[in-house]
């Protein structure tokens, strides 16, 4: 008789009985020793605490979601393409087998999945996602619109998400253990020299700078002068406006008031960046 610990209700009313069974869903139970990880999987973290939690989640109420996977090259075995979490959690809690959905894939669909179920769910820092995209434009051809497209980004954050891979390994490692965000990262890339990037993470770190203050050491630092302070205090909804802009271009925004009206300064790095704001901003 098939094992039904840890399938959870909803999902087990969909599985019939017997071995790697198949349901009119399309799900199957696959043994856990028949899935081999996606070798073109983007993650390479997961945080105890996190597996923990989904551990014990799986334990009480088993694998909710179906794993995605494709076939191996031996018959009877898969290739994960989308649920690392998943599949590890279920060996922890001592599930046999887990519920899969079967799909053909190529390489490169097996990456640009995994990319985007990670991506949807937040799951990857930001240096994985840009080692993910490099793998997309140099192993695949792909250009920065077109991976944009596969994995619902702007061209403008797929090109400032490559740019991190150029951050020096002390500044990467800083990413990666969250003692600087994204944000930090990119305000260091304007400095042109990996000597000064990590002078200036230094300086970040030991006095615990926020985004903001490190754009202004980053722009001290590259000799630029500083603005003088504003006489009058801006409009109160004019920093929430600038945040918006730089979520929404990807890039730096600063918005300056006057008597008369204003200014509006978009920062960009490259050249490259630049053509994709431009584009972005005519498209819209």
């Amino acid at each position: 008789m098939a094992q039904k610990s840890g399938l959870g209700r909803g999902l087990g009313a969909l599985i019939p009985e017997g071995e790697n069974a198949l349901s009119e869903n399309g799900v199957m139970l696959v043994a856990l020793d028949l899935i081999s990880p996606n070798p073109r999987q983007p993650r390479r973290r997961i945080l105890p605490e996190e597996l923990g939690e989904l551990t014990a989640s799986v334990r009480e109420h088993g694998v909710l979601q179906p794993l995605i996977v494709t076939a191996g090259r031996s018959a009877g075995r898969y290739i994960l393409i989308a649920g690392e979490r998943r599949l590890e959690a279920a060996r922890l809690a001592g599930l046999e087998r887990v519920p899969v959905i079967m799909r053909q894939a190529t390489d490169q669909q097996r990456l640009e999945l995994a990319i985007i179920e990670n991506v949807q769910r937040a799951d990857l820092n930001p240096l994985e996602e840009a080692e993910a995209y490099r793998q997309l434009a140099e192993d695949f051809g792909l250009s920065h619109e077109e991976i944009a497209s596969r994995v619902g980004k702007s061209r403008v954050a797929v090109t400032n998400t490559l740019r991190l891979l150029k951050l020096p390994d002390s500044i990467k490692n800083a990413l990666i253990e969250q003692r600087i965000s994204e944000g930090h990262a990119r305000a260091l890339l304007a400095l042109t020299t990996a000597e000064a990037q990590s002078a200036a993470l230094r300086t970040v770190l030991s006095k615990d700078l926020n985004v903001r203050l490190t754009e202004l050491l980053v722009r001290s630092l590259a000799g630029e002068k500083p603005r003088q302070r504003r006489k009058k205090p801006s409009p109160p909804d004019l920093a929430e406006l600038e945040d918006r802009l730089r979520t929404g271009l990807g890039t730096k925004v600063t918005l300056r008031s006057g008597r008369k009206g204003g200014s509006l300064i978009i920062h960009y790095y490259s050249d490259e960046e630049l053509d994709a704001l431009v584009e972005r901003i005519l498209k819209d």
